[in-house]
C-alpha cells in the first residue's frame, strides 16, 4: 500500500498491511475473539511493550445525538481549535477527540463523554466484550476518546498502542463496522475486523528485542537428489506438526549439496537435517550440529523431533 503523507519513523510511503475480518457475526464474542487473536500474536512474537485501548462508540443513531452535542461544544471554542479540527467540526466532530495536538488537550479532556449517549444495547454489547477479555486475562484500558478515523465504525473500537515508536503509537487497530456493507450497496451484514502495519510490528519487535524478530531457523533441510528432496519435504512437515513453533528452512532444489549446506550455515540454523540416498533407504535423517563441535548423528524422525524439542527448550 502507499500513503500520501510525509513519511515518518514507522510510517513509510510504501507499506504492507495485514487485515483480519469476520463477516456475518453480530455477537460480542466475535469482537473479543479477534482482540484475543491479536493479543496472542504479540505473545507469539515476544512483543511486550504494547497495550490495548478499548471503547464503544455505539450505533450510528446514538452517535448522531452525540455529534450534535460535540459540534455545539467545540463550536463555542472555535478560536481554540487548530486548522484540522476546524475542518472536522462540520464533517465529523468525533475526529477532534482523536487530535494529537497537545495545545488542545485540556479542551478535549473537558468535552462531553460519548458514554453518556450510548444506547442500552451497545452498552450491554460492550460490557460483554470487557467481561470476555477479563475472563481470558487480556488486560485493557478504557479510552473514552478513542473513536477511530472512519465514519463507518460502530460499537466496539480498539487500538494496540506502544511508546516505542515515537509519534506513531498505534500498531494495530480495528473494531466493528456493521453498517459498512449496506453503505456499499450490499445486504445488511454485521462485521468486525482489524488491521496492522507489518513494518510497524517488525520495528516494535526489534525495539523489544523479541524472539520473533528475524529469529533464525532451528534447523535447515539439506537434500541431494529427487527422492531425497521428496523424503525430506515430508519429514520437515512431519517435524513441524510434531514440534509446535519449530522453524525449519528448506534449501533450493536447484542448489547443489555444498551450496545448500553453506546456506544452512548462513541462515543461523542450529542444525542441518541432511537427507541423501542412504538416509532415504534407512528412513532416517542425518543431523549435523552447526553451532557446536559435535558429531553428526543418524536418527529416526521421532528422535529428530525429540532433539529439536529439547533444543527449543534450552
Amino acid at each position: 500500500m502507499f500513503r500520501r503523507e510525509k513519511p515518518q519513523k514507522g510510517r513509510y510511503r510504501q507499506f504492507h498491511q495485514l487485515s483480519v475480518e469476520a463477516l456475518g457475526f453480530a455477537e460480542p464474542e466475535i469482537d473479543a475473539e479477534l482482540i484475543v487473536l491479536s493479543a496472542r500474536l504479540w505473545k507469539t512474537l515476544g512483543i511486550t511493550s504494547i497495550k490495548l485501548e478499548l471503547n464503544s462508540i455505539g450505533t450510528l443513531e446514538a452517535r448522531a445525538g452525540y455529534k450534535r452535542v460535540l459540534t455545539e461544544y467545540f463550536g463555542a471554542h472555535r478560536d481554540a481549535l487548530d486548522e484540522d479540527s476546524v475542518r472536522r467540526l462540520e464533517r465529523n466532530p468525533l475526529r477532534i477527540l482523536d487530535s494529537k495536538n497537545p495545545a488542545m488537550r485540556a479542551l478535549i479532556d473537558s468535552a462531553p463523554l460519548l458514554d453518556s449517549y450510548l444506547d442500552a444495547e451497545s452498552r450491554a454489547h460492550f460490557e460483554r466484550v470487557q467481561q470476555l477479555l477479563t475472563d481470558v486475562g487480556v488486560s485493557f484500558q478504557l479510552n473514552s476518546r478513542l473513536v477511530r478515523g472512519l465514519d463507518y465504525y460502530s460499537r466496539t473500537v480498539f487500538e494496540w498502542v506502544t511508546d516505542k515508536l515515537g509519534a506513531q503509537a498505534t500498531v494495530c487497530a480495528g473494531g466493528r463496522y456493521d453498517g459498512l456493507i449496506t453503505q456499499l450497496g450490499g445486504r445488511e451484514t454485521p462485521a468486525v475486523g482489524f488491521a496492522l502495519g507489518v513494518e510497524r510490528v517488525v520495528e516494535l519487535a526489534r525495539a523489544d528485542g523479541a524472539d520473533g524478530a528475524e529469529r533464525p531457523a532451528d534447523a535447515f533441510l539439506v537434500a541431494a537428489g529427487d527422492s531425497a528432496r521428496r523424503f525430506g519435504f515430508k519429514a520437515v512437515e512431519d517435524l513441524r506438526n510434531a514440534v509446535p513453533g519449530v522453524r525449519i528452512g528448506i534449501g533450493s532444489p536447484a542448489a547443489g549439496f555444498k551450496a545448500q549446506l553453506r546456506r544452512a550455515d548462513k541462515s543461523g540454523a542450529r542444525f542441518a537435517l541432511i537427507v541423501g540416498d542412504d538416509e532415504v533407504a534407512a528412513g532416517r535423517i542425518s543431523v549435523k550440529p552447526l553451532r557446536a563441535d559435535e558429531p553428526q548423528r543418524l536418527v529416526s524422525p521421532a528422535e529428530c523431533a525429540d532433539l529439536l524439542r529439547a533444543a527449543r527448550s534450552d
